[in-house]
């Protein structure tokens, strides 16, 4: 029985179909791959489903990686891109109506309540994002795309992502200050 230490060993090892060495990759990697699949989707099933479907092709396209870059990056963009197909493949894209007056008066000194927020915490209210601005929100706000990237990624235009992003945040914004202000209520 090898004791798969070196990620190159991991990789080797799955390259050539050795189940030990691919559950050693997957158990190297999955909870951390899990907390990008958690943000993507709407449940913790949804999100269990697209990490196991994100570590089938990270086997299935294994060959490709270059080793230009860290792996668990590569990994992760494999992680990112299967919650993003999934989303497409499940639903046909749709914009929700908002009103611009609410978004022009969103302020970012409105987001007090996050200081106060655990993380898990977070991830469930943008959990509650339509998938949509969910997406749009992860990729901008944690991945760090910007809005012509997000774009070309989920097939909208620039300035679609824009006033997506603008309305999650929103979004975002009323739930924390709901939960804020439940949270002083039962003090």
């Amino acid at each position: 029985m090898p004791n798969f230490t070196e990620e190159q060993e991991l990789i080797d090892g799955c390259l050539v179909g050795n189940h030990r060495a691919q559950e050693a990759l997957y158990n190297k990697y999955a909870a951390k791959m899990f907390g990008v699949c958690l943000r993507y989707s709407s449940s913790r099933m949804e999100a269990e489903d697209t990490l196991h479907e994100g570590f089938m092709a990270v086997f299935e396209t294994l060959e490709r990686f270059e080793a230009r870059g860290a792996f668990e990056g590569w990994v992760r963009r494999i992680m990112i891109n299967t919650a993003l197909k999934k989303y497409k493949r499940e639903r046909v894209y749709q914009l929700m109506d908002f009103n611009v007056d609410v978004i022009e008066t969103a302020n970012d000194s409105d987001f007090s309540p996050l200081q106060k927020m655990q993380t898990d915490d977070l991830i469930k209210l943008v959990q509650k994002l339509a998938p949509g601005y969910r997406n749009i929100f992860n990729l901008y706000a944690i991945e760090g795309y910007n809005h012509r990237e997000i774009g070309e990624v989920l097939g909208i235009s620039e300035g679609t992502s824009k006033s997506q992003m603008a309305r999650a945040r929103v979004l975002l914004q009323a739930m924390l200050n709901k939960q804020y202000d439940n949270a002083n209520e039962q003090r």
